[in-house]
């Protein structure tokens, strides 16, 4: 498993005076500053650059789906695995429009996919079981699946990239992060639930009874050894993005973090590896509620909030010229004095 160093804070003071010097009032870009000092931070570097940025969307389906806790059925997952593939998706459209490299990650989708061009193929299975009555997976499972995100990962840095944002698509898979972030965040599981693809009030009852249900046949407790819950409640793809997340903090990498799936992913690396909090950029903040209570945990502050809730990496793309644009001030923006501005002046005492 990766192991995850918190960044050097030694350089820290630069980097701020940096930022403060640059032709502005003290703190005038706001969280544009913050960005550029945890980018510099990231790389240790007052001049941090972004590099073949990439998107990586790992697909799985879940047992769970058949309980009835979606308005979709569980066909769609290979449905809109082949439409990603085919360039169709908001997600294409995303990342063409930043030029954002996407790889599409076959992560236990329940179908037999043909080779496209920017498939990974890694599937454990061909989905999970249903937690209702069972371990969505085994421990063996789990444990192929942070792996093969490790591998995944640690190609993409390999080509040259030192930014990469996750997404997900999978039926159910709220379901999985419902349950993860009740667990993981020590909060009521009806705080957690959404209406997922568009449930109505009485479909969203079922699936908080089903999921309560499936809570109250393992046992298990908040003060349960994370990987436990992972793999009781957790999805093919969920943990291959942990694995994935844990690599690209131990390499260096800039982590971007879509919404509520990959959040829920990033809750277990988290847990794992309380370090690779100083490596995420959390890139929105969905309308699923438990999406909201899960940055309040981790006391992330979200860059956009445009009540969005497709996943895919959606947020994450939209969010990346912002991250651009924090790094290009730092780098690009002069200084008060190779501008030969005056800075403001010091008030001096009566």
């Amino acid at each position: 498993m990766a192991s995850i160093k918190p960044c050097n804070r030694d350089i820290l003071s630069a980097i701020q005076h940096k930022i403060d010097h640059k032709t502005k009032p003290l703190g005038a870009l706001g969280g544009l500053e913050e960005i550029a000092l945890q980018v510099a931070l990231i790389q240790q570097t007052d001049t941090p650059h972004l590099t073949k940025p990439s998107m990586v969307v790992f697909a799985a389906d879940h047992g769970i789906a058949r309980e009835g806790v979606s308005a979709f059925p569980q066909e769609v997952t290979v449905q809109m695995v082949q439409n990603f593939l085919h360039g169709g998706a908001a997600i294409n459209v995303f990342c063409k429009q930043h030029d954002i490299e996407l790889h599409i990650v076959d992560a236990g989708v329940n179908a037999d996919l043909p080779k496209y061009p920017n498939l990974i193929q890694k599937p454990v299975g061909k989905g999970t079981a249903s937690f209702l009555s069972g371990k969505a997976m085994s421990l063996e499972a789990c444990g192929q699946a942070l792996k093969s995100g490790e591998e995944v990962t640690l190609k993409i840095s390999q080509s040259g990239s030192n930014i990469i944002g996750f997404g997900e698509m999978g039926i159910g898979n709220t379901s999985s992060a419902s349950i993860l972030t009740s667990m993981l965040c020590r909060l009521p599981l009806r705080d957690c639930v959404g209406k997922g693809t568009g449930l109505n009030e009485s479909q969203w009852q079922k699936k908080v009874d089903v999921l309560q249900e499936a809570l109250d046949f393992h046992q298990l407790s908040p003060e349960s050894d994370s990987i436990d819950i992972l793999t009781t409640f957790g999805g093919f793809e969920i943990a291959m993005m942990a694995g994935a997340m844990m690599k690209a903090a131990e390499l260096g990498m800039v982590v971007l973090v879509d919404g509520f799936i990959a959040t829920s992913a990033f809750l277990v690396a988290h847990a794992l590896q309380p370090a690779i909090l100083d490596y995420a950029i959390f890139c929105h903040v969905s309308e699923e509620p438990g999406h909201k209570k899960a940055l309040d945990f981790l006391k992330a502050k979200p860059i956009l909030h445009l009540n969005m809730r497709l996943g895919e990496g959606t947020g994450a793309a939209v969010a990346y010229p912002v991250i651009q644009s924090a790094v290009n001030f730092l780098n690009e923006m002069a200084s008060f004095e190779e501008a030969g501005v005056s800075e403001k002046d010091e008030v001096k005492p009566v």
